[in-house]
């Protein structure tokens, strides 16, 4: 299963951006979908998640501003970012948790990283 993000770039401190990820492959199903950032200089940090039964969870530092969600007929996670702040600036990633039916199995599927940044 391949992980492909789109939507991230520059926006001034304030300003919003919707950040997406495809899953694109066969015969298989998503468990959870997450977005994790990484900034330089830092951790990867867990940014939000969601189940495939729609249970969500957000890092303290994006709750109030960041909403995730899931278009599963498309297997796509959005990433809708308000309220932009400098300190928000990072590689964000997709990550997956999927059921590959092909052989059965459960694996983490990653995505390649999309850049955003926040000018103060």
């Amino acid at each position: 299963v391949q992980l492909i993000e789109s939507g991230g770039g520059l926006v001034e401190s304030g300003g919003s951006l919707r950040l997406s990820c495809v899953a694109s492959g066969s015969r298989f199903s998503i468990n959870e979908m997450r977005w994790y950032r990484q900034a330089p200089g830092k951790q990867r940090e867990l940014v939000a998640g969601i189940t495939s039964a729609g249970n969500t969870n957000y890092a303290d530092s994006v709750k109030g501003r960041f909403t995730i969600s899931t278009d599963n007929g498309k297997k796509t996670s959005y990433l809708q970012m308000s309220s932009l702040k400098p300190e928000d600036t990072a590689v964000y990633t997709c990550y997956a948790d999927v059921n590959d039916y092909r052989d059965w199995g459960r694996y983490d599927s990653w995505g390649q990283g999309t850049q955003v940044t926040v000018a103060s």
